[in-house]
């Protein structure tokens, strides 16, 4: 059985003082956070308490060696105005993935889940009501024990974080097909979500945005030739029909958008093929009029049309007109805020409890 999570709440809400029709993610938190430590081989005093600074030591483990990981995840409004989480099984199932691939004790998928409804709980009241926002969940874990030697921590804290949000990448973005730098390779740590993997990114993706582009288009690391995944989502492309995503063999994110989306494209009798994708295929449908439509997945941007694509000299102009990722999107958007029936199950409500005391 879980230790029960006890609940301390700040006297002070900043709530009165946030404007939510200018809230850009990652920019304001909320008043509260979840906090457990790992210690003696077991996760211990699970609580939320106000958001404060985290004292941390300078030989913090996480600061030198780099054990971090984290997941991304949103909560929405619903009928009768209930909190709703999406699939948050399935971020409690990649967490401890990510984990165990970065020799980190895996936290129970049932503390995950119960830290994640408690805190939104807690919280509930910053949800945006505006559509298309949500509250942002960070859950993450780093190794805190002060030691500097290369071996796994024996002391970990796992915490959520929220922050409210407004959708990102409402426009249709620009993608550069990145020939120098590499996200991942094979037997390396692209299929965590580890911090270090998007520390990797950042260089790159300045030189991206230099270029007037928004985001990276990952390749592979032998030959920058198969594409791999965006900077910040999984990717889509409509030829010729039907539906053709790179396939996750160990060096691309298992994403749950993307996930949902291969079941939503099913349902609505789209072939989905998993399978490798080379940035020269595209150019070649391209060429032929076969390549009909182009979309990232991610927790964060939900779907994001794709309107161009560089790759060294070349520059492949997407259609303008999106109509599947478009209905794609809708149907996500309402299944999140309970407009659509959800028959997946993917919805998961959350009980708001009255503040005592």
């Amino acid at each position: 059985m879980e230790e029960h999570i006890k609940i301390r709440r700040t006297a002070n809400s900043k709530l009165k003082d946030i404007d939510f029709s200018t809230i850009p993610l990652g920019r304001t938190f909320t008043d509260h956070m979840f906090v457990c430590e790992y210690k003696d081989g077991a996760w211990r005093n699970p609580r939320i308490e106000p958001l404060e600074l985290i004292p941390t030591h300078p030989a913090a483990m996480a600061l030198h060696y780099g054990q971090a990981i984290f997941e991304g995840m949103k909560a929405t409004v619903g009928n009768n105005n209930i909190p709703l989480l999406f699939r948050p099984e399935e971020n409690a199932k990649r967490f401890n993935h990510s984990a165990a691939r970065m020799g980190m004790p895996a936290v129970s998928e049932t503390l995950f889940v119960e830290a994640v409804k408690q805190i939104v709980s807690v919280e509930h009241n910053w949800i945006p009501p505006q559509e298309g926002s949500a509250l942002y969940l960070r859950p993450f874990m780093y190794a805190d024990e002060p030691f500097i030697g290369m071996r796994a921590a024996t002391s970990y804290k796992f915490i959520v974080i929220c922050s409210p949000a407004e959708p990102i990448f409402t426009k249709k973005i620009r993608l550069y097909a990145e020939t120098e730098y590499i996200r991942a390779a094979d037997g390396g740590t692209g299929e965590a979500k580890a911090s270090g993997n998007y520390a990797a990114a950042i260089l790159p993706t300045e030189k991206a945005k230099a270029k007037g582009y928004d985001q990276v288009l990952w390749l592979d690391a032998n030959e920058h030739k198969y594409i791999q995944e965006v900077g910040t989502m999984n990717i889509f492309f409509k030829v010729d029909g039907r539906f053709i995503t790179p396939s996750t063999n160990g060096s691309i994110l298992k994403g749950i958008t993307r996930d949902s989306v291969i079941t939503l494209l099913k349902d609505k009798g789209f072939e989905v093929e998993e399978r490798p994708i080379t940035i020269d295929e595209m150019i070649d449908f391209s060429k032929e009029g076969k390549l009909e439509e182009a979309f990232g997945t991610g927790t964060a941007v939900a779907i994001a049309m794709v309107e161009a694509i560089g790759y060294i000299d070349e520059v492949i102009t997407l259609p303008e007109n999106n109509p599947v990722s478009q209905d794609i999107k809708n149907t996500l958007n309402e299944i999140k805020a309970q407009k659509r029936e959800d028959k997946h199950g993917w919805i998961i409500p959350v009980d708001v409890k009255e503040e005592v005391g």
